[in-house]
């Protein structure tokens, strides 16, 4: 879905892109290590007509849940991902300009990616036209 959806695919090469769903924890410990203060999130649009959207709240490891990254490279590379699935949104968002435009199963779903990162998403993309995105918070000021 994100690969086709996306176009997630080399410019030159065609190759496929690694994607896969938001993952928390990740983005929690990359905001952390880098002082990153806010997010751009891209592609919300390709969401767009999904029952249910997964983000990754957490990883199994040896049968125990941990919350953040692993501490050991063998643990990060046979960790599972543990999802929690957010009601998806039928409704076209590419013509939305300001956060209240979005359905609201897409505002949840912006604010709880937010709440799990610990870091505001000041940008939103929802389509593929440059003009297509919606500035919650100035990045520039």
């Amino acid at each position: 879905w994100l690969r086709s959806r996306g176009f997630e695919f080399g410019t030159t090469t065609g190759r496929p892109r690694r994607v896969g769903w938001y993952d928390a924890p990740i983005t929690r410990y990359a905001t952390r290590i880098n002082g990153i203060t806010d997010l751009v999130l891209t592609k919300l649009d390709i969401l767009t007509g999904l029952d249910q959207i997964p983000v990754c709240v957490a990883y199994d490891v040896d049968a125990e849940r941990i919350d953040e990254v692993p501490v050991s490279q063998s643990d990060f590379h046979h960790a599972t991902p543990i999802f929690e699935y957010f009601p998806g949104w039928s409704e076209d968002i590419s013509k939305a300009r300001a956060f209240e435009d979005l359905p609201a199963a897409a505002r949840d779903y912006v604010l709880a990616l937010e709440g799990m990162s610990g870091t505001r998403i000041s940008v939103i993309g929802v389509g593929p036209g440059r003009e297509q995105v919606i500035v919650r918070h100035d990045l520039v000021s």
